[in-house]
């Protein structure tokens, strides 16, 4: 290779590299920057506060809880696509991606417009004798925000578990059967061993964009759910000083996602189901 290539390409590259320091870097640098002066304190100090404590908390368990259900869902609707022919099973995937076309603030409102206080829904339970009020206040809980979590989360579950399904040998089935095996039994010992390290992997993908999403959570509860991320926005927005602990909060945030992402991408790599 030529210097002249050489220089071609760093030239190329050149201006990627500038949007990454000064978009990704920098700031990265900066919420490091305030609470690694005096880490021990900072800790202590946000140790010694329960609200910080049980907004981590809570965070885990919405974030694991929805998605365990949106991967039961995806592990079903992936299932039925890989058994449909291709023009049917490409309807439903361009049906399936559309709701990680909106962003979370959309999708919030929506969710209110059918499932509020005056939503669809609402409505049409009222009529046969639900009541609206507390059908209406639902949305607004940690469990109307799961539902609004697993609509975008679904999507994400099932592009990730239907090539596994689309590339299983279910002449396998057939034969186990044939052998005596229940059906049960066929999917429980030679199914499910194949597709578990994609459901693992869609796991972690899901519970780390749980945790970190909050434009649904804000358009829903404002601040008053206890999660790490609406915890974080509200010392930021509410004129906070504490900086250092803020810096804290954010750094458990990025080290809880890079886990989940870093243990999809080792599965991914290792059992190269791509």
């Amino acid at each position: 290779m030529s210097f002249k290539t050489i220089c071609h390409d760093w030239l190329a590259t050149i201006p990627t590299l500038v949007c990454y320091l000064v978009f990704f870097i920098l700031p990265v640098v900066f919420v490091f920057y305030e609470p690694l002066q005096s880490p021990i304190i900072t800790l202590n100090r946000m140790l010694s506060d329960q609200y910080l404590l049980s907004s981590i908390t809570g965070s885990l368990l919405l974030s694991i809880f929805t998605s365990m259900i949106s991967l039961l869902i995806a592990v079903l609707i992936s299932f039925h696509l890989s058994r449909c022919s291709d023009q049917l099973r490409q309807f439903f995937i361009v049906l399936i991606s559309l709701p990680l076309v909106f962003s979370g603030l959309i999708v919030a409102y929506g969710f209110i417009l059918v499932f509020g206080r005056a939503g669809f829904i609402t409505q049409l339970l009222g009529q046969i004798g639900f009541s609206e009020q507390h059908i209406g206040n639902l949305i607004f809980t940690p469990i109307g925000l799961g539902m609004a979590y697993c609509y975008y989360l679904i999507p994400r579950a099932v592009f990730i578990l239907l090539p596994v399904f689309q590339s299983f040998d279910w002449r396998q089935i057939d034969i186990s059967k044939s052998f005596g095996a229940t059906t049960l039994q066929s999917y429980r010992l030679i199914l499910f061993p194949q597709i578990l390290p994609a459901m693992v992997t869609s796991l972690c993908v899901m519970c780390s964009v749980a945790l970190g999403a909050y434009g649904t959570a804000l358009a829903l509860s404002g601040t008053q759910l206890n999660i790490l991320p609406l915890v974080l926005y509200s010392k930021v927005s509410d004129g906070g000083t504490d900086f250092p602990v803020v810096g804290m909060l954010s750094i458990i945030l990025i080290t809880l996602c890079l886990i989940f992402t870093l243990t999809a991408d080792y599965l991914a790599r290792k059992c190269d189901y791509k």
